[in-house]
């Protein structure tokens, strides 16, 4: 496993599943947000007494907006006060607006059934999501939770390469960047 105590992995698990609660989403929800299985959501969210991998605090870190660090070192009531310091870009200003720009009836009929995912993106996904629209267009053919479940991925991915950005591994991350940078660059602008 990780080489945490127990009592440490418990005190983790109980941080994660407040936080959960706080955001207002269910075991399910949290469970597809972090890409995590339901079984080890179910732990976690009911105090599981298992130690929890590293890699299973890291995907609940990115879910909830906060580095590991965070996480396992910061007292509950500090990781709570900072969320709400840091509201999610959703609140109803830009459900409204989502909503009153969606002219397409799969965005808005997904914005119904998904009203806490569609707050929760920030400006820039709003104007990207809104731009797909349009007779015959991306959303139609692919489909909106295609599109959505896309930003969400990037911005975890985002989330990670900041928080991997702050450590000592900065360099083999500049490395890998280049490298695949290189790789999508058209063949006709490489050097």
């Amino acid at each position: 496993m990780n080489g945490q105590p127990l009592n440490a992995t418990v005190d983790v698990a109980y941080k994660i599943a407040r936080l959960v609660d706080e955001r207002g989403w269910n075991q399910e929800d949290f469970s597809r947000i972090a890409q995590l299985n339901r079984q080890t959501v179910h732990q976690i969210m009911n105090g599981g007494q298992r130690k929890l991998r590293n890699a299973t605090i890291s995907a609940c870190a990115t879910a909830l907006g906060v580095p590991v660090s965070d996480l396992k070192s910061l007292p509950l009531e500090r990781l709570l006060a900072r969320m709400h310091d840091r509201a999610p870009p959703n609140s109803d200003e830009s459900l409204k607006r989502l909503y009153e720009q969606a002219t397409q009836p799969e965005l808005r009929a997904w914005i119904e059934r998904n009203p806490e995912r569609a707050g929760g993106l920030d400006e820039d996904e709003l104007d990207e999501l809104l731009s797909l629209q349009g007779v015959g267009g991306p959303l139609t053919s692919i489909g909106v939770e295609h599109f959505v479940a896309q930003l969400e991925r990037r911005r975890q991915l985002v989330h990670k390469v900041k928080t991997i950005a702050g450590t000592e591994l900065v360099e083999l991350l500049e490395k890998l960047i280049e490298l695949m940078y290189d790789k999508i660059q058209p063949y006709a602008d490489r050097k």
